[in-house]
């Protein structure tokens, strides 16, 4: 499984409905057990992004569907990152020529 971080920022139809969003943050994380991935943690943020998860995932396809299901309600924009272990980058960069 791999891990990505999906940062999500509020729209205005979002904003209004500010009250609603722990309730969204919950049927979010059920959409993303139903598509067979894991929100492992939630943060609320400051700055340039209002909240993100961190996900588990077989895929980059299951993610980005679960992504764009999430974002296509029209609560908040997202933006997938695709998150390497420490092993991993470490792999990678040994593998360099």
């Amino acid at each position: 499984m791999s891990k990505y971080i999906i940062l999500f920022r509020f729209t205005q139809k979002g904003l209004e409905n500010i009250k609603e969003s722990p309730a969204r943050v919950e049927a979010a994380k059920k959409l993303f057990r139903d598509m067979n991935a894991k929100v492992e943690e939630f943060y609320g943020l400051m700055g340039r992004y209002d909240t993100m998860f961190i996900v588990e995932a077989p895929d980059d396809e299951t993610v980005a569907k679960a992504a764009a299901s999430v974002g296509s309600l029209g609560n908040v924009q997202t933006e997938t990152l695709r998150a390497f272990t420490e092993e991993e980058f470490r792999n990678i960069i040994e593998a360099l020529p």
